[in-house]
């Protein structure tokens, strides 16, 4: 990291495959350091529209059978598939599961909502990078399978945003490529008439 730049841990921030995250896991004062630093994010209206699950040690592999069964349901000739859901959270030593929650607000839509828990995943990618971890934010099939959210506890009116694995990278990961600001950015200005 370029402790020069005040930026450089945002600025060199990268994904760390799940897979390619080990032990040793956070400690315990680590691990709280980087849950509060990761839910100070925006919230309009103060309504804390998230929360947080954490998923550790042998509780990591029950929910990999759980997942295996949901994947043979979902396909059951996909045999690889359903061996790649029942290793997907063996891995990572933590996995924060962010949870949306959003509350009806007259002031505050829903997608505003859900950006908040957004961000929360976010500031998680962050905290992590910044104590030394890596860490991955996945989702995929299983963030909107309703099985899987009852089976881990969640409301109906609660989803799954992010399963953040965090760990030791076993490897150095090189940076992606990013696209160039230049082909982002544009400045708006008023029409002339």
């Amino acid at each position: 990291m370029r402790a020069d730049l005040p930026l450089s841990a945002l600025l060199e921030r990268h994904s760390t495959p799940s897979r390619q995250l080990g032990l040793p896991a956070p400690d315990a004062a680590s691990l709280q350091a980087l849950l509060e630093a990761a839910i100070r994010v925006p919230d309009h209206g103060k309504l804390v529209p998230f929360r947080l699950l954490l998923i550790q040690d042998a509780a990591r592999e029950a929910l990999g059978q759980f997942m295996a069964v949901r994947s043979a349901q979902r396909n059951p000739a996909a045999e690889a598939m359903i061996e790649k859901d029942r290793v997907r959270f063996s891995h990572a030593p933590v996995i924060i599961t962010v949870i949306a929650r959003p509350r009806p607000n007259p002031k505050v839509p829903e997608w505003e909502q859900l950006l908040t828990a957004g961000c929360v995943c976010m500031n998680l990618l962050h905290a992590a990078h910044a104590l030394g971890f890596g860490a991955q934010w996945l989702t995929a099939w299983m963030a909107e399978d309703r099985p899987l959210a009852e089976h881990l506890g969640l409301a109906a009116d609660e989803r799954i945003v992010g399963f953040i694995h965090i760990g030791t990278p076993k490897m150095d990961v090189p940076d992606r490529e990013r696209p160039a600001l230049a082909s982002l950015l544009t400045e708006w200005n008023p029409p002339t008439r």
